[in-house]
């Protein structure tokens, strides 16, 4: 079948970021935020116990954060597929505004749920409707104890549009307008966005061309640098000061609550992987003999290999999407279905053209119940997992969307387990279908690049931003120590089996620079770990086992993680062994690579 690369993002708003229909849209919300804030200044407990004020308010929440969602994602798709509409930053301006006056006003309702006593607060809950949605009602008044008064809040919400916003806009900006250049064989000179160096540095396989590509990213990314270290430096600093503010006693406090898991958690997967590094090691050293190398460069981590007639597999866009398809039938009915759905209707942003902003994501259409995914398509094996990897996301929110609204709200960690689920229904399903070695080897290479991903780039940035955060605390710190600590980082958690580094990795990572999510890379550790739990639960016993996947996914917006993991797995997440469980299959997978590769090499 033939799929379309591009957006439908006229059936959307009319017209892009000059949309009348936008701009009507926005008028209305504003609307709507005028009388949530009148139902909640009316809203007193002392008079009236009932519970049908707070019901109104909820209802109404959940009409403004729908059409600001809506409008919202809109222009940030708009944006990111046209990164020269100038314009699209003056809408998103009025979005924010708006975002802000919400949050301004929802604080004062915070505050009233926290002044409620807890007699009549228990008396509510037992209503029919609330006490569905009890536990987020119960975490979003537990948080609101640490607000500080109303107009300090205020204060705070208003200098977030120029503060956290801001700088992280200026990354965005900043980027959207760097090039890199590559000069081919016939030396004619190709200046390449931001994503589409990114994609061909790690994918082709001529180790010139990605040398090439290499040093003139580095060297790209170094000319900016002065730029992005004051941009990080305040975007975390200001950060800093309202963790201390909001009496958090460390910089991880934050996240570790924003993904609803505990730091014995994160302590225990952390020294699960750090322990069982060398399988990883080991497959990164076969490489680097496989390629002719000494040792693998940054840039060839994630090269292409075959051994014996088999070649790197490439696929069109349509192959690809019909892949995923195909390959998602053998886990479940529904998740293929929606798959196709999805990839039908237009969902996905994939065409390979300039002005379009590096990576990929996934987004809700609230207003819709659907999603929409960003990615460059390139043809490697690389973008098909990627492309698995967001229709996992979006079918995530798919099968919560007749829950209530409030029970919507998943984490990031259990957000990243359905997308790195969805990654693992096809490598594992192409890999056990092999009809020879050779295609075995190069499915085993691609799910093993992933691994690499989840296990050593990832610990790097953790152990980088950890490390920031520890000297941005004491004060400002300087592009060059910056540099050193992003080094240090990738040195102990590759375990220093490279020839080369990237001293810049921090500045070319959109992750470091996200306004409203702390440590934004620890939750893709958790998420592939925490699918292969499911996925060996999965292998146990595959009969009907959709069906408890999807229950476990419903789950995931009304529960800490430790509890969906003991009542789904009936496991504990704060001990080791269950993460070595998880890391014990990737190591098989090293191994059977390294036997597969000497066999063939001989």
């Amino acid at each position: 079948m033939k799929y379309i690369e591009t957006w439908d993002l006229e059936a959307i708003f009319p017209g892009g970021t000059k949309s009348p229909e936008l701009q009507t849209k926005l008028h209305n919300i504003h609307a709507e935020v005028q009388e949530y804030q009148t139902l909640i200044h009316e809203w007193n407990m002392t008079e009236d116990k009932s519970v049908e004020p707070l019901k109104a308010i909820l209802k109404k929440q959940e009409i403004i954060d729908k059409g600001i969602g809506q409008s919202g994602t809109f222009v940030q798709m708009w944006h990111d597929a046209f990164i020269d509409d100038e314009y699209a930053n003056v809408v998103m301006g009025q979005v924010m505004d708006l975002s802000s006056e919400v949050e301004n006003i929802s604080t004062i309702f915070t505050k009233k749920l926290v002044a409620i006593h807890d007699e009549d607060w228990n008396i509510l809950l037992q209503d029919s409707e609330l006490v569905k949605v009890s536990f987020r009602l119960n975490e979003i008044r537990d948080q609101g104890k640490r607000l500080l008064s109303e107009a300090e809040e205020k204060i705070i919400t208003d200098l977030n549009k120029d503060g956290l916003a801001g700088w992280s806009q200026l990354y965005d900006t900043a980027v959207s307008i760097m090039t890199i250049p590559f000069t081919d064989k016939e030396g004619k000179t190709t200046e390449y966005s931001v994503g589409q160096a990114m994609n061909r540095m790690y994918s082709d396989p001529d180790p010139e061309v990605r040398k090439q590509l290499f040093e003139n990213w580095e060297e790209a990314w170094t000319k900016f640098a002065p730029i992005f270290a004051d941009t990080l430096n305040h975007l975390d600093g200001y950060r800093i000061t309202l963790q201390k503010a909001h009496k958090r006693e460390n910089f991880l406090e934050e996240p570790l609550e924003y993904n609803r898991m505990s730091n014995e958690t994160l302590d225990a997967m952390w020294t699960a992987v750090s322990h069982h590094k060398q399988a990883f090691i080991e497959f990164l050293k076969q490489k680097a003999k496989i390629l002719g190398m000494e040792k693998l460069g940054w840039q060839d981590v994630d090269a292409p290999i075959a051994l014996g007639d088999v070649e790197p597999r490439r696929f069109t866009y349509d192959e690809a999407c019909d892949f995923v398809i195909e390959n998602f039938a053998t886990f479940g009915p529904n998740i293929s279905a929606f798959a196709k759905h999805a990839l039908e209707n237009r969902w996905v942003e994939a065409e390979d053209r300039p002005k379009k902003r590096p990576g990929g994501y996934c987004e809700e259409l609230p207003e819709f119940e659907e999603s929409r995914i960003f990615m460059t398509f390139t043809g490697s094996s690389s973008d098909t997992s990627t492309l698995a990897h967001e229709l996992g996301h979006a079918f995530h929110s798919f099968v919560m969307k007749d829950l209530p609204d409030l029970n919507r709200s998943y984490s990031m960690n259990v957000a990243e387990t359905a997308s790195t689920f969805a990654e693992n229904i096809i490598s594992n399903a192409t890999v056990a279908n092999a009809k020879t070695k050779e295609e075995k080897f190069t499915l085993l290479n691609a799910k093993m690049e992933n691994t690499i991903a989840m296990f050593l780039n990832i610990h790097s940035r953790f152990l980088f931003e950890k490390a920031f955060y520890e000297e941005r605390s004491k004060g400002i710190v300087s592009e060059q120590r910056i540099n050193e600590l992003m080094v240090q980082a990738q040195k102990e958690a590759y375990g220093d089996s490279l020839s080369s580094y990237h001293p810049h990795f921090w500045c070319s990572k959109l992750h470091f620079f996200i306004d409203d999510v702390p440590f934004y890379n620890f939750p893709y550790t958790f998420g592939f770990l925490f699918s292969l739990g499911i996925y060996a639960e999965y292998l146990k016993d595959s009969n009907g086992f959709e069906d408890k996947y999807i229950a476990l996914l419903r789950d995931t917006g009304a529960m800490k993680v430790e509890e969906l993991a003991t009542k789904h797995l009936g496991v504990d997440l704060t001990k080791p062994a269950f993460w070595e469980a998880g890391i014990q299959l990737m190591e098989k997978d090293a191994e059977e690579f390294i036997r597969l590769s000497n066999e063939m090499m001989k």
